[in-house]
């Protein structure tokens, strides 16, 4: 796989690329401007990035990270305007908190590719001087045909001073008051808008991953966390179709970075000591919205349906793992025979649905997805679906660096009196 250092440029062909960004570490949003030969874009509408994700009639497209691959642009040189000399591609920190540098992004890869030729990568240089944005990337033209260039340059400023460089305006408009009498004047463009949009709704993919933009001081804010499950068949509602949520927790202050990613499943060597379970919400403790630990369950549901747990003060929480429970009484069928998923709601436009996808029977637990509230500029939901050994009645453990480790918790045996 061709590697360009900083500064390296390679041919590329006429066909449709595409440029996937790869990082460790805090996210980074990725977005591309259509550039002229002065160096300048010709409208704020050559910003393609996650409000505005496309440009010249598709030509130029922003995807977001969902299950068939990471954040990118894909861009297609056949239907770019002679006056786009070129697309810049951009990396930026979340541009609502000034506090976020690349400082904490351990790693920066741009992998290029088309339906023919080998992919091309580019990793950027550490940036460490307190820089908000990267030019990445560009796209240029040479002659008759398309090179690609790495460029690797920081830039403190963020993407709002980037592009504000480049020609675009992302100002908030200042409201004013027109003279008396005087005619109102024609509306002028709406600056481009950093605001992160809500996603919508949502199905994960199996392994999949996503993120929330939240404003974590809005103390108004609740995100909504339901375990639905309706049995699945009239047989196996007259079989038992108890499941009970769990919230596995690990509080911001006591929430750690690992050598392992949050989510990942590790497991217990021999003569090695087993999790203690860490705290959870449950329907034996039902937790708390005015105090820590700020999450709460609404109670246990006996029957097919839903329970839910809500959250809030984001700013306190690190990561949360959402688990099932099949009691004893179910007899012997699996998660998703029941029809049970998860479903999590920020309240703000964003409804995330986490599915099952295993049939897998004999098994009282399933962790069925991490939300990492660690990320700065809002929360991941990630997709994990693991399962307890058989007949194991050990709850999982969620350790303080987000890592899991199944059947290493306190036994949990449900039976019909327990309330």
């Amino acid at each position: 796989m061709p590697e360009l250092l900083k500064g390296g440029n390679t041919v590329v062909g006429s066909g449709p690329l595409t440029a996937e960004l790869h990082t460790v570490g805090d996210p980074v949003d990725l977005s591309a401007l259509l550039v002229g030969a002065d160096g300048r874009v010709r409208s704020d509408g050559d910003l393609v990035f996650y409000n505005q994700p496309s440009g010249e009639d598709g030509a130029v497209r922003h995807v977001g990270a969902d299950g068939s691959g990471p954040e990118r642009v894909v861009v297609d040189p056949a239907g770019l305007p002679a006056d786009v000399d070129r697309v810049v591609l951009v990396g930026s920190c979340d541009p609502d908190n000034a506090a976020r540098t690349f400082r904490e992004v351990n790693e920066v890869t741009v992998r290029a590719h088309q339906p023919e030729g080998d992919p091309v990568v580019f990793r950027a240089p550490a940036l460490t001087d307190g820089e908000r944005a990267v030019l990445l990337v560009e796209l240029y033209r040479r002659g008759d045909g398309w090179k690609l260039r790495a460029i690797g340059q920081g830039y403190a400023e963020g993407l709002a001073g980037l592009a504000t460089d480049f020609g675009i305006d992302v100002s908030e408009p200042e409201a004013e008051t027109p003279p008396a009498q005087a005619p109102a004047p024609a509306p002028a463009p709406a600056p481009a808008s950093l605001v992160k949009p809500p996603l919508g709704k949502v199905s994960l993919d199996k392994g999949g991953q996503v993120s929330i933009s939240l404003d974590k001081s809005d103390r108004e804010l609740v995100v909504t966390v339901a375990l639905e499950w309706d049995g699945g068949s009239d047989k196996r509602r007259r079989q038992g179709a108890d499941l009970d949520l769990y919230a596995l927790f690990v509080p911001s202050a006591q929430a750690q970075r690992g050598s392992q990613a949050p989510g990942t499943i590790i497991k217990t060597g021999r003569g090695e000591k087993k999790g203690k379970g860490g705290d959870v919400v449950y329907y034996k403790n039902l937790g708390s919205l005015q105090q820590a630990p700020y999450i709460q369950l609404d109670g246990d549901a006996r029957v097919p349906g839903r329970e839910t747990i809500r959250i809030v003060r984001p700013e306190v929480q690190g990561y949360v793992l959402l688990c099932a429970y099949s009691a004893v009484s179910n007899g012997f069928g699996s998660f998703k025979s029941f029809g049970a998923q998860v479903v999590v709601d920020d309240g703000r436009g964003s409804n995330i649905t986490v599915p099952l996808y295993e049939n897998t029977k004999t098994r009282y637990w399933v962790a069925i997805a991490l939300v990492d509230f660690t990320t700065a500029d809002g929360a991941a939901i990630q997709h994990i679906e693991s399962y307890s050994g058989r007949m194991n009645e050990r709850r999982p453990v969620l350790h303080p660096d987000g890592t899991i480790e199944m059947n290493a918790g306190p036994v949990e045996f449900k039976r019909r009196s327990d309330s």
